[in-house]
């Protein structure tokens, strides 16, 4: 009887032989596993310490006063987090486990042709996030070009289009790029917030507490609306979880995985929504990048807190925003890593980030994380459904490369229980996320037990006849 280790071996050297399939797609071996356990905590440090998590927490305030009080933004938080550890440490497993990404992930439930649809859902608010996210480091950026040349040059767009040519030549280097980078952000980036957090506390302690300590607030449909909000912020990073755990060296437990998870989204989420919050409260303004040079009234300080938005900025992209769809372009496009990699950052460019954090559109993003929250929540229940319950973590990984294996076409359960779970989602938007991730979920479960009796996709899970 073959080992474990003698079965993977195998699986590698089927894969090996199938034709077309680009190197960025193919398992991950030990070897070329180089993310220890540290460096992953540091990279959802510099992940969770973005100024799309402190814009959030900047649209808990309108019109000056919070929809939240501080216990209620921090219990929303809290609940956020509790999930999305969960269902990342659930769903990381079976790319830990077999050093597959997530486009490839996708075909064990909807099928070769089927994960198209499913893998452009992840990878279009991937591409707008990474718009957002630059337009955020170019307005810093900017900020800095307008102190050192005392107000001679002033040209956001100019900034954006610098910042985002640095970020494509960053993510030519991969995983390589993305480890050097978010250890870095995250340790100094924190210290920089620690100082912004201190400054807000000594010089605008009355109006943060009257206008947000202190605000009546609601436990009703505003919290677990933000609770979805907040979730859905990492929806689709977590929904893609493959595409980072299978960088992560073996011989993790799933316990240490979920408390690396936990306590660096923990750690930094709570940090940057807490003043988000309170930048808001304090100037009225929901842009951090032009709230925090208000607070703080120094040339000196402002540069410095600039800077490190600006490679905030980078930090959160390299990990959220370029590698996840750069993988999507290249399974269907059959481009390479390096030219799909660049598509990325130029379709980002597209994607009108300016738009998303006027002052006007605050409450928009959130609208928008609702909005593809309810498509993602079906997907990532349907993945748990099939892995764990239908074919009980036992998977055929070779079998998902073959262009006429059990996986190609498409399944239409999985796509039936999308669409059911994001028609659910949409009949309460403020809760889409979590009502598409519980009916898509039973829907794919029955629709598999029932439907389509012949279908070529119940072999190797429970319903094989």
């Amino acid at each position: 009887m073959s080992t474990k280790s003698e079965e993977h071996v195998t699986e590698e050297a089927q894969i090996d032989h199938i034709t077309g399939v680009d190197e960025s797609l193919k398992p991950k071996t030990d070897k070329d596993r180089t993310v220890s356990s540290v460096t992953y905590m540091f990279m959802w440090l510099g992940d969770g310490v973005n100024l799309g998590n402190m814009t959030l927490g900047a649209s808990i305030v309108v019109a000056g006063i919070a929809t939240l009080n501080m216990v209620q933004t921090f219990a929303a938080a809290l609940l956020a987090i509790l999930i999305i550890t969960t269902i990342f440490t659930l769903n990381d497993r079976l790319g830990y486990k077999s050093g597959i990404p997530y486009v490839v992930q996708l075909r064990m439930s909807f099928g070769e042709k089927g994960s198209i649809i499913s893998s452009l859902m992840r990878g279009i608010p991937a591409i707008v996030w990474y718009g957002f996210q630059s337009w955020i480091g170019g307005t810093a950026l900017n900020e800095i070009m307008k102190i050192v040349t005392d107000g001679a040059f002033n040209n956001i767009f100019i900034c954006f289009l610098i910042l985002q040519a640095v970020q494509i030549v960053l993510s030519l280097y991969g995983f390589h790029a993305v480890k050097w980078v978010e250890t870095l952000v995250s340790v100094v980036i924190m210290l920089a917030l620690i100082y912004v957090f201190v400054v807000l506390l000594t010089s605008h302690r009355d109006v943060i507490t009257e206008n947000w300590v202190q605000a009546e607030g609601s436990w009703g449909l505003p919290f677990f609306g933000f609770v979805m909000v907040f979730m859905g912020n990492y929806a689709a990073i977590f929904l893609s979880a493959a595409d980072y755990s299978r960088e992560l060296k073996t011989g993790m437990s799933d316990k240490k995985r979920g408390l690396l998870y936990f306590f660096s989204i923990l750690v930094a989420y709570g940090s940057v929504i807490s003043i988000g919050v309170m930048l808001a409260s304090a100037t009225g303004i929901t842009n951090p990048a032009k709230a925090i040079p208000v607070v703080i009234d120094s040339p000196a300080i402002s540069i410095f807190i600039s800077a490190f938005i600006v490679v905030g900025a980078v930090a959160v992209n390299m990990v959220a925003n370029i590698i996840p769809p750069t993988y999507v372009i290249t399974s269907l496009t059959k481009l390479k890593y390096k030219p799909a990699v660049t598509l990325t950052g130029i379709l980002a460019i597209g994607s009108f980030p300016w738009l998303l954090v006027q002052e006007s559109n605050a409450e928009g993003l959130g609208l928008f994380i609702l909005v593809y929250s309810a498509f993602l929540g079906p997907i990532v229940s349907i993945l748990l459904v099939e892995y764990y319950i239908l074919r009980k973590q036992k998977v055929n990984i070779a079998a998902m490369y073959k262009k006429d294996g059990p996986f190609a076409g498409y399944n239409p359960s999985a796509i039936l229980a999308l669409l059911i779970g994001a028609g659910a989602a949409f009949i309460e938007v403020d809760l889409a996320w979590i009502v598409g991730f519980v009916v898509g979920g039973i829907a794919y479960f029955l629709l598999m037990k029932f439907a389509f009796k012949d279908s070529k996709f119940k072999k190797g899970t429970i319903f094989e006849k």
